[in-house]
């Protein structure tokens, strides 16, 4: 650990493994602090589509898999440890982790954003077998098919016409009188023949044994579907950060780098993925942040000498 890396990653999604592979290709010295659960929201996905080069499909967490094994062949070292601190106010920057420190000259914080979850066991089990938080990617697996969408904000109204492509009804279900969407959302969602709304109801349960079959609701009533979307926000894995990187009032990592479009507010600090993405929120375009941070990375740390 005394050893100085040129670049520590923090984050083992599409965008930290990309930077990983960019990085090391680059003959930087390359640390990964992947976490104990390592390989971001890919890893609760199965058959994912829509990434470029598998017209067949490839499975989330055989996915993340090869892309690791890619990093640690270009010579990536990767620790499976979470981070638990960082210390940027004097160089090289130091990463504290639970077993100890690591100094590096820059890092790229790729620590991605979580899905808000209902926090039911059965939503939980059922994650990848027809419970979905992401119909752009889901949305064509259920055609022909009931779903309901969960949430009351442009969000869910996005994912319901999203999914009104597709399926055969579409539900949203909100647990107010009335949605916080905008009004041309909410006027898109109400002018579709295939999207019906239910206020002032929560969701209790997700019915299913191997895959979704419905929905118990806490007024009793039950309801039978084959999808449901939860679309109720995301959280920016940021909290260790705050205080060091400027974040958002959504708590996202800012990008404010003159000369290096991926640079936070502290010189050699660059963010990437989903820690700074709250728009697109897919793998591919976490992948392609992944690269402009490090490409960012390997021209300062140029120009700073090294």
């Amino acid at each position: 650990m005394n050893e100085i890396f040129d670049v520590i990653i923090i984050g083992s999604g599409p965008a930290g493994l990309t930077a990983g592979i960019y990085a090391s290709r680059a003959s930087l010295k390359t640390l990964l602090l992947a976490g104990a659960s390592w390989g971001g929201q890919l890893m609760l996905t199965t058959l994912v589509e829509n990434f470029p080069g598998f017209p067949e499909g490839i499975q989330g967490p055989e996915l993340m898999t090869d892309m690791r094994k890619q990093a640690e062949k270009f010579g990536v070292v990767i620790e499976d440890e979470d981070v638990t601190g960082m210390e940027v106010s004097e160089k090289p920057y130091k990463i504290n982790t639970a077993s100890g420190a690591y100094t590096g000259r820059s890092i790229i914080i790729a620590t991605g954003a979580q899905f808000n979850w209902l926090g039911l066991p059965s939503e939980q089990r059922l994650i990848g077998k027809g419970v979905s938080s992401c119909a752009t990617c889901d949305a064509a697996f259920f055609k022909n098919k009931r779903v309901i969408v969960v949430g009351g904000g442009d969000a869910a109204m996005e994912e319901a016409l999203v999914l009104s492509k597709f399926a055969s009804e579409v539900m949203i279900v909100h647990r107010r009188e009335s949605f916080r969407a905008s009004q041309i959302m909410q006027d898109r969602v109400k002018s579709n023949p295939k999207i019906k709304v239910k206020f002032n109801t929560e969701v209790a349960e997700v019915l299913g044994g191997d895959k979704v079959t419905g929905v118990k609701f806490k007024d009793g009533s039950a309801m039978e579907v084959e999808g449901v979307f939860v679309a109720i926000g995301h959280s920016p894995a940021t909290k260790i950060f705050a205080g060091k990187v400027n974040l958002d009032e959504k708590g996202y990592a800012r990008r404010e780098g003159e000369n290096y479009k991926t640079m936070s507010n502290i010189p050699g600090v660059f963010v990437s993925g989903d820690v700074h993405d709250h728009v697109y929120r897919q793998a591919i375009t976490a992948a392609g942040y992944g690269c402009e941070a490090a490409l960012d990375a390997e021209k300062w740390l140029t120009e700073e000498g090294h």
